[in-house]
């Protein structure tokens, strides 16, 4: 595309933009709007530029862009440039973060600000608040059918407690995370209640259809997310006579970026949210942005366009937000949503490593890291302004998608392996300890999800049943032995609400009849901080979690091997129960961390000659950073007890 185009309409927006935006000081939005214009122009104009209103579309576009910065405090400025000079400064070691319902941690926004110190005594910097906007009572869908993008549900406060949580999670240097809800509204939005009403506009801003003609061709190929509660992906809407596009569920209308308005009206609500002090903002159900017949409407190049054009015009009015996708696909799909660009991640900075999290569980239930270690090899290089989110647990169920080339490699049959998961999650295999329950089941295909509490998986809820010591234990030793891992492997740990604390599942939703048909909110429970206080009490099993993480999460900071660099190299140790992988510097690649980990309830021993070949010493001395002992080490071999993990540094 022919660069002097973008200059001379970007004069001419200039020359028309509002007189009120004119007379204001934009010195530092001027140049970034000069820097990025050509990108902005250029996918525009792909995704909208065959329309009449281009023009005066993306006239509006950078009115909106400019409005957002002139709304932007002194203080987020600063936060902005500080960022641009240290522009991968979330790639450090240094971040940790927690995931949370508001009403899960606290009764509401003003009591989380009284409970922030919570975050500082485990080591906690990164905090991410579920979904808090308005959504009607009872079709929520867990805070993402979103009934007002710009206002707070009244029962966890309001604008103004945000804001304190912002100004309070600053004071203490802790980074804010908020959803935006990019795929859909609730059918109660005033977007949706103003289609139902006859407008046109406001149709246009979803996909809307008199009969079945076109939504039977979509059918044809898009799967469906909840084949139990919500089969199709049409709806039925009585006042307007029409079929409405509803891929999740019948009250979650889709909205429809094929047209600017839609995509303007979204970016004004981002910058919105920036401008109340949020450091990032999770991106939700971003792989479903772009519709098209013939395809299964997912991953779709457009939906790739609109995340960048996303973050080019953020890029202009707040430069220090950061982008996560909310991506739940392949590897290979996943990855794309960093963006094209091989240096700077032009869509989203961050990404949910859900394949990590899945293959974790696999080990765990098989007691080798086969598939583990196979999924690794085949997890893309991810660019290099770009890390991952690690997790073992979050507030979503658990699948199990792994590629099916994998699970063969591993030697096992794809279909038996993901049923004996299952069964196994569900505390339905002999033996298992796990008590987790089956979640959209699909009888068509046997595909199923596996809801419960990390403790719960881990089988803490089983021992405690059964007055089990030595199944208490050895739940204890999987939980630390799973959040060893997403604390070294390169990227920033997610820990869950609870999960420090060895919170079981919580069967009371079964009570709520808004809640009941869910199970997901098994593991989503409220924390009973009476109960939390046993974090200072010796002897309590939270105790032990407690200040292990704690401990595991201080020493994690003071690493600069495990900072997010691409400095990952995965070891095959010729042991199908362990996992094993060297962390380096990048700056100092001979300062190494040795990753161990024991996925076996016996005793398992590495060889460390097979190191040799990665420039480490077998016959050299070890200490274990995070335990501070030497391992006992014979005849070149280190020896891991059931479900223990080394982080081994070379005296």
């Amino acid at each position: 595309m022919y660069e002097q185009v973008s200059h001379s309409l970007l004069n001419a927006i200039l020359d028309d933009l509002k007189p009120e935006i004119r007379r204001q000081d934009l010195r530092h939005f001027y140049t970034r709007l000069g820097a990025n214009f050509y990108a902005i122009y250029s996918l525009f104009f792909t995704l909208y530029g065959q329309r009449e209103d281009f023009k005066p579309q993306i006239l509006r576009l950078v009115e909106t862009m400019a409005k957002g910065y002139i709304d932007r405090s002194a203080e987020l400025e600063r936060i902005d440039m500080e960022r641009e000079q240290d522009h991968n400064w979330f790639l450090s070691q240094k971040w940790v973060g927690m995931a949370l319902y508001t009403n899960g941690f606290a009764e509401n926004l003003a009591d989380l600000v009284s409970k922030t110190p919570y975050f500082q005594e485990l080591g906690i910097n990164l905090v991410h608040i579920m979904p808090i906007l308005m959504c009607p009572a009872g079709k929520s869908d867990g805070g993402y059918a979103v009934s007002d993008f710009r206002q707070i549900d009244d029962r966890l406060g309001d604008l103004n407690d945000l804001r304190r949580v912002a100004k309070e999670f600053k004071k203490r240097e802790i980074l804010l995370v908020l959803d935006i809800v990019m795929n859909h509204t609730s059918d109660e939005h005033e977007w949706a209640r103003k289609a139902t009403m006859g407008e046109r506009r406001y149709q246009d801003y979803y996909f809307v259809f008199d009969n079945r003609e076109i939504p039977d061709m979509f059918e044809q190929t898009m799967p469906q997310v909840f084949p139990e509660s919500a089969p199709g992906n049409f709806t039925w809407n009585e006042n307007m006579q029409k079929w409405v596009m509803t891929v999740f569920n019948d009250y979650q209308w889709d909205l429809n970026y094929s047209n600017p308005e839609v995509f303007i009206e979204m970016l004004d609500i981002i910058l919105f949210w920036a401008n109340q002090g949020v450091d990032i903002l999770r991106l939700d159900a971003v792989a479903f942005l772009w519709k098209k017949i013939g395809s299964t409407c997912q991953n779709e190049r457009n939906a790739h366009l609109i995340l960048q054009l996303m973050k080019d015009c953020c890029q202009v009015t707040a430069p220090g937000v950061l982008f996560i996708a909310e991506a739940i696909v392949t590897p290979l799909e996943v990855i794309k949503y960093f963006g094209e660009d091989a240096i700077i991640a032009k869509e989203c900075e961050i990404a949910y490593n859900a394949t990590l999290m899945a293959l974790l569980w696999d080990a765990i239930a098989t007691q080798n890291a086969k598939l583990l270690c196979q999924g690794i090899k085949n997890l893309p290089a991810k660019l290099e302004r770009a890390t991952w989110l690690n997790y073992v647990r979050c507030h979503d169920d658990i699948g199990f998608g792994f590629d099916d080339n994998d699970i063969r490699a591993a030697g096992y049959d794809p279909h038996a392996h993901r049923q004996f998961l299952v069964d196994y999650f569900s505390g339905q295999f002999e033996g298992s300890p796990a008590r987790g329950m089956v979640f959209m089941r699909n009888e068509t295909t046997g595909d199923a999800r596996i809801s419960g509490s990390l403790a719960s998986l881990a089988g803490l809820e089983a021992g405690r049943e059964n007055n089990d010591q030595g199944l208490i234990d050895s739940a204890i030793q999987k939980i630390l032995l799973l959040q060893s891992l997403i604390l070294s492997f390169g990227g920033i740990p997610l820990l869950y609400n609870g999960d420090a604390l060895g919170v079981i599942n919580d069967y009371s939703y079964r009570d709520d009849p808004g809640k009941s048909d869910d199970n997901r909110w098994i593991h989503r429970p409220k924390i009973n901080w009476d109960r939390a206080e046993l974090r200072k009490k010796q002897g309590t099993t939270e105790f032990v979690l407690f200040n292990a993480m704690k401990k595991m999460i201080a020493i994690r900071k003071e690493i600069s091997a495990f900072a997010d660099f691409n400095n990952r190299e995965l070891v095959d140790v010729d042991n199908a129960h362990l996992l094993c992988f060297i962390r380096f510097d990048h700056l100092r690649p001979s300062e190494r961390v040795i990753v161990v980990a024991n996925f076996d309830a016996n005793p398992q021993y590495l060889d460390l000659y097979l190191l040799k070949s990665k420039g480490i010493n077998p016959y050299g001395q070890f200490v274990d950073v995070y335990s501070g002992g030497k391992p006992e080490q014979y005849d070149r071999r280190v020896v891991l007890q059931g479900f223990q993990f080394y982080w081994l540094s070379e005296i």
